[in-house]
């Protein structure tokens, strides 16, 4: 089966938004929110994504991912008029325990009648109404299996941060870190440059407390 056209989504969407205009609460509805929110994009849910993932979370307790779409997608779902800060705070937090392959390109948040979409890979967000949704599709176009184009300057960035990061592995590795701590430590890492620079954190605070608070190499060489 091919991609839907745009002209079908926009009209899935807009049929969708009229349905789910008065819903409200999430623990009665919300599987079946997201089960029609898929079929959108002509994609069955079940085949893709599951409810309630358990991952540990930084504190070493275990959580529930709402809806999890391993190395896509990470869904935080509230009730409606409920905090989506909240909602991004908890999805932020199951990132320490979710495999580095499995990290997701973009974190949907949602209380049945806004969106807030987070795209982890151009760092940008996105704030739309279920009103809107049908004009919003294009950013959500990922589901259905529309790609965006990739630019050679983002290519090369790509490669120098992978380069970077097999560099720090192996530097940690032969520090004698054991394998599941360094994964995880790494994980963390991206996980604080990725929000240093997307403002999740105050603007360069991860940056700064670098800066501040580690040595250099020649400092410690003395």
């Amino acid at each position: 089966m091919g991609l839907l056209s745009f002209n079908e989504i926009t009209n899935r969407a807009f049929d969708f938004s009229k349905k789910w205009v008065d819903v409200e609460k999430e623990n009665a509805e919300k599987q079946t929110f997201y089960n029609e929110f898929f079929y959108i994009f002509g994609v069955t849910r079940r085949r893709v994504a599951s409810f309630e993932e358990p991952v540990k979370k930084f504190n070493d307790k275990y959580g529930f991912i709402d809806l999890f779409w391993k190395g896509v997608l990470l869904v935080e779902h509230k009730s409606r008029g409920q905090s989506l800060i909240k909602a991004k705070e908890q999805a932020l937090e199951y990132f320490a325990g979710i495999k580095e392959h499995e990290l997701p390109k973009y974190i949907l948040v949602s209380d049945f009648n806004s969106f807030e979409l987070y795209d982890l890979d151009e760092r940008k967000e996105y704030f739309f109404k279920l009103e809107e949704l049908h004009k919003n599709i294009e950013i959500l176009s990922f589901i259905a299996g529309y790609t965006k184009r990739v630019y050679e300057d983002q290519k090369n960035v790509s490669i120098e941060v992978s380069n970077l990061m097999v560099k720090l592995y192996k530097n940690l590795e032969e520090s004698h870190y054991k394998a599941h701590d360094l994964e995880l430590f790494l994980v963390r890492i991206l996980f604080c440059l990725f929000a240093d620079d997307t403002a999740i954190f105050k603007k360069d605070d991860f940056k700064y407390l670098l800066l501040e608070n580690t040595k250099s190499l020649s400092q410690l060489e003395s």
